[in-house]
C-alpha cells in the first residue's frame, strides 16, 4: 500500500493493471475497505511506523518495507500495535527467508567454523541509480503532487520535487545507507546467528562523491559489539557501505570462526582452517643457554616430521550453490501469505524488525554525535 503523492504513479498503475483498479492518494481510504485483508507499506521511511500502526488498528496484516522505523523511539508503538491487534506483521528484509542464509545458519550451528569471533559485512554500489539518483518526471508540480501529504510530520518546506523522488538522500524522510542497506545486513546476520543485536554501536563516514545536495553520507563504516549468547560467544561486527568506488557493486558476509570461515553472498563458500600444529618460536634475543633449553623443549613438544604422501590433503573449501533462478524475495512473500492463512507469526515480526532497524538508525546518530551509542537489545532501549 503506497501513499502515492504523485498522480502519475496512480495513472501508471491503472495503465498496467486496468482502469478498474482502486487508487487513492490517501492511505486511509484503502484501510477503510472491507475487502482488503493485508497491505504492503512501501512508503518513504518517515511514514512506515504511522501507516503500519494505522493498518493494524484497522485489522489489516502488514508487510512493511525495511527499515521498520525511521526513529528508534517509534519502534515500541509498532510492536504494541501488532500484539494488541494480533496481526501478522513482516518486515521486508528477504534474507530472513532465504535458503542460502538458512544453510549458513545450519553450518554455523553445526560447528563448521568453530566459535564465531568476527563478522564482516559490506554492500557497495558504483552506479548513479544505486546511489538513489532516481528520475524526476517533468510534470511534477504542486498540481500533480500531494506535497503536504508527502511531508507528513517532516519539517515543512516549499515544494521541491527532488526531495520526493530522491527522498532517500535526505534525513527528513529517509535513513540513508544505514536504513536502506545496513538494515539488510543486520537482519541477515541476526537470523544466521540467532542474536538480538549489539550492545555498542559506533559509526563514521561522510559525503565523499555524490555532492548533489543530499545530506546523508555515501560512505559509512560501522563497528559493533555483540554479547555472548547461549549459542555463540561474544563477537564483533564490521559493516561497510560505499557508493563511491567499486566494480559495479557487491554485497556479502564473512563469518570468521576459530576453525574456519564462511563467505555468504548469493551462494556460500566454507573454508576450514587447520589448527597450527607447530606455532614456532621467537628466541633470537635470549641468551645462548636459554635459547638451547627453549629449542630442546620445543622439539620435545613438537617433534620434527617429514612430509609424505599421506600428509598431502585436498583443499578444505566447500561451496554450496543456490538452486538455479532462486529468488529469496519470492520466498519472503510466500512466508507472509502463508502466515496470513495460518495465523502463525513470521520470524521477522515487529520485535525482530526493531532489533534490526535500531542499530542501523542508531549508526546515523553515532555519526552525527561523533560518539558510540550504548544499546540494550533485550529491552530495545538506548542506555544513558
Amino acid at each position: 500500500m503506497y501513499k502515492r503523492q504523485y498522480e502519475g504513479r496512480l495513472t501508471r498503475a491503472k495503465e498496467r493493471w486496468g482502469n478498474q483498479l482502486f487508487t487513492s492518494r490517501d492511505y486511509r481510504e484503502v484501510l477503510a475497505r472491507k475487502d482488503v485483508d493485508a497491505v504492503i507499506v512501501g512508503t518513504p521511511d518517515h511514514w512506515h511506523a504511522q501507516i503500519a500502526i494505522d493498518a493494524m488498528n484497522a485489522g489489516k496484516d502488514v508487510y512493511c518495507e525495511k527499515p521498520m522505523v525511521q526513529k528508534v523511539e517509534d519502534g515500541k508503538a509498532v510492536i504494541d500495535a501488532q500484539n494488541k491487534n494480533k496481526r501478522i506483521f513482516q518486515v521486508g528484509s528477504q534474507r530472513v527467508s532465504s535458503l542460502v542464509y538458512q544453510k549458513a545458519k545450519d553450518l554455523i550451528n553445526a560447528g563448521a567454523i568453530g566459535e564465531v569471533n568476527l563478522v564482516e559485512a559490506w554492500w557497495d554500489r558504483n552506479s548513479a541509480i544505486g546511489a538513489w539518483q532516481y528520475s524526476i518526471p517533468h510534470d511534477a508540480s504542486p498540481e500533480t503532487v500531494d506535497w503536504d501529504g508527502f511531508l507528513g510530520k517532516a519539517p515543512k518546506r516549499d515544494f521541491e520535487p527532488i526531495r520526493l523522488f530522491r527522498w532517500r538522500n535526505y534525513n527528513d524522510y529517509g535513513t540513508g545507507v544505514c536504513g536502506d542497506l545496513f538494515v539488510h545486513l543486520f537482519s541477515g546476520m541476526h537470523h544466521i546467528l540467532d542474536t538480538t543485536g549489539p550492545t555498542r554501536i559506533f559509526a563514521t563516514g561522510g559525503l565523499r562523491f555524490w555532492n548533489d545536495g543530499r545530506d546523508v553520507p555515501d560512505v559509512m563504516i560501522g563497528l559493533y559489539d555483540y554479547p555472548a549468547t547461549s549459542k555463540h560467544p561474544a563477537f564483533n561486527l564490521a559493516l561497510r557501505v560505499n557508493f563511491v568506488s567499486g566494480n559495479g557493486g557487491s554485497s556479502g558476509f564473512r563469518f570468521v570462526g576459530s576453525e574456519g570461515l564462511i563467505h555468504v553472498d548469493d551462494n556460500i563458500t566454507l573454508k576450514k582452517v587447520a589448527k597450527e600444529v607447530d606455532p614456532g618460536y621467537t628466541i633470537d634475543t635470549f641468551s645462548n643457554k636459554i635459547r638451547e633449553e627453549a629449542r630442546n623443549a620445543h622439539r620435545i613438544k613438537y617433534p620434527v616430521t617429514r612430509p609424505n604422501s599421506d600428509s598431502m590433503r585436498p583443499s578444505r573449501e566447500e561451496r554450496f550453490d543456490a538452486p538455479r533462478g532462486y529468488n529469496d524475495h519470492i520466498d519472503h512473500h510466500r512466508n507472509f501469505f502463508s502466515a496470513i492463512r495460518t495465523r502463525k507469526q513470521v520470524i521477522e515480526d515487529a520485535t525482530f524488525g526493531l532489533r534490526a532497524a535500531a542499530p542501523a538508525v542508531l549508526s546515523n546518530r553515532s555519526l552525527a554525535e561523533g560518539k558510540a551509542i550504548d544499546w540494550d537489545p533485550k529491552t530495545m532501549t538506548v542506555k544513558g
